[in-house]
């Protein structure tokens, strides 16, 4: 286990990269759950038990551009059958400053183990704590590293309105950190403008390895 990507998470919260020199950081995870490849600016962090050299070679035989090959699938899914995981998507990595005060919408915190947002969420995330507003959901939780992580959903019928800026920005109050992650799918245009609406910063891309 290692701290590695804590650290490199925390100063790209700060807005301090690993160096934009095209090369390829091959780190240990920093837990049993968390794996995968970060991509920042010409320079990807990968975060897995797998022996080092094994990734670079694979690296180095994966017909892609170098600054692209840590993301390129054929390198993805190699190395998810060699450590018996699977992926959802490559998402957009954002981070935004804590705020102080209360949240700009009410909120009704959920209790209830077996609720079906809490129960997804605890399969990603430790600590987790869900709040509930008129027509959408916040989920906070620690993700990948101890990173405090957001994410909201909005009922259809209440689309439009703002709500999910709202329940964005909520997660800036109610996170007890200094700051809060959350990860958008590109192809989710308008989750994507809801974070950057609510100041969530792009910091990079993110492919998370799913174990079982």
């Amino acid at each position: 286990m290692s701290d590695e990507v804590a650290r490199i998470l925390a100063a790209a919260s700060r807005g301090e990269f690993p160096p934009a020199d095209g090369t390829v950081t091959v780190v240990a995870q920093p837990n049993e759950r968390d794996a995968g490849v970060l991509a920042f600016t010409a320079h990807s962090v990968v975060f897995t038990d797998e022996d080092p050299d094994w990734v670079r070679a694979e690296l180095a035989a994966t017909s892609s551009d170098a600054l692209a090959a840590a993301m390129n699938p054929v390198f993805l899914a190699r190395l998810m059958a060699r450590r018996g995981r699977h992926m959802n998507t490559i998402d957009l990595l954002t981070v935004a400053d804590a705020l102080p005060g209360p949240p700009p919408v009410a909120l009704r915190e959920i209790v209830d183990p077996e609720h079906p947002r809490v129960a997804r969420a605890v399969k990603f995330r430790d600590g987790v704590r869900v709040w509930a507003a008129d027509g959408g959901v916040v989920v906070l939780g620690r993700g990948v590293a101890g990173r405090w992580e957001a994410a909201v959903e909005v009922d259809e019928d209440a689309r439009g309105r703002g709500l999910g800026r709202d329940l964005a920005v909520a997660a800036r109050h109610l996170v007890p950190g200094p700051v809060v992650w959350a990860q958008q799918s590109p192809g989710n245009a308008r989750s994507v403008r809801t974070f950057q609406a609510a100041g969530y910063r792009p910091v990079g891309s993110e492919a998370l390895f799913i174990a079982g």
